[in-house]
């Protein structure tokens, strides 16, 4: 008997090269990205940004700090909205809960970050400990220990159990797609990720493999489409690692409303992980 996540993998097979992704990938931009170069668009993306802090040396009064320029940003212009949400390990977030007061959402990475190669016990205590502490969204890594080694059944499974621990808060899965490297892989990922209850797909960490491509957000969207014509659900993206200029913000953008539609450019469906461009970003959206 064929399980429901093999069933999955099954209909929604990936039927498209990795040259053919490319190609499709250069249309777009070529066709439509400038197009999307506008100070509107760059409001939008500024408004759907992950502001970050992952770093071995972040210390309670870093996070403080980190949090009080987003609380300071906040009805400063009119125009522009604040970042979708402040992203830290599990053992701050209680930290920037407890100093954000900002219209901005909480998030943690969990789950054995940035490897995922550690017990399920321990990923679903820091699970159920991040949001205790006040976390809204939580961002795992894919097992691709399991996932590579075609152990299906026990992948899915796991992230469903993260998933449940989560209660209320949104579970964002990381597929790693600098590892994972070719289109149907990325493709088996998404897939697997949204039947097991991911709310968002993320391309990396930025922290190991190579970072985001478009080419891997194509691949992402065009699961995340097919599974919300066969569902009716809509799940959201998240672009992370590598995304260093406006030029790339804006071409990210430009995949995700090509494929998926205007309904999921905005900070439920579409967030993107590049803090280091924020400012950058800020200000070229004030011109």
């Amino acid at each position: 008997m064929v399980d429901k996540y093999r069933q999955a993998l099954n209909e929604n097979t990936f039927n498209l090269s990795d040259g053919a992704v490319t190609e499709k990938v250069k249309k777009i931009i070529t066709e439509k990205s400038e197009k999307n170069n506008t100070v509107e668009v760059l409001r939008k993306i500024y408004s759907c940004i992950d502001l970050t802090t992952l770093n071995t040396t972040d210390t309670r009064e870093d996070i403080w700090q980190f949090t009080d320029k987003v609380n300071k940003f906040e009805g400063s212009n009119p125009l522009i909205n604040n970042v979708a949400a402040i992203c830290v390990f599990p053992n701050l977030v209680k930290t920037v809960k407890e100093s954000l007061t900002a219209d901005v959402r909480i998030a943690s990475v969990c789950g054995g970050f940035p490897s995922s190669q550690t017990f399920l016990e321990v990923k679903i205590a820091e699970t159920a400990l991040a949001v205790s502490d006040g976390a809204e969204e939580i961002d795992i890594v894919l097992n691709l220990g399991l996932f590579l080694n075609d152990d299906i059944k026990e992948l899915c499974e796991e992230i469903d159990e993260i998933k449940e621990t989560c209660h209320g808060a949104k579970l964002k899965v990381i597929l790693e797609t600098g590892a994972l490297e070719t289109s149907e892989k990325i493709n088996n990922a998404s897939v697997l990720s949204l039947y097991s209850g991911a709310d968002f797909l993320k391309t990396s960490t930025g922290k190991v493999y190579p970072g985001a491509t478009l080419e891997a957000a194509y691949v992402m969207c065009s699961a995340i489409k097919q599974y919300h014509k066969k569902t009716g659900i809509r799940k959201g993206i998240k672009i992370s690692g590598g995304v260093s200029t406006v030029q790339d913000a804006v071409n990210y953008y430009t995949i995700v409303k090509e494929v998926l539609g205007e309904e999921w450019c905005n900070s439920n469906l579409f967030r993107i992980g590049t803090s280091r461009l924020a400012n950058i970003l800020l200000e070229a959206a004030q011109e």
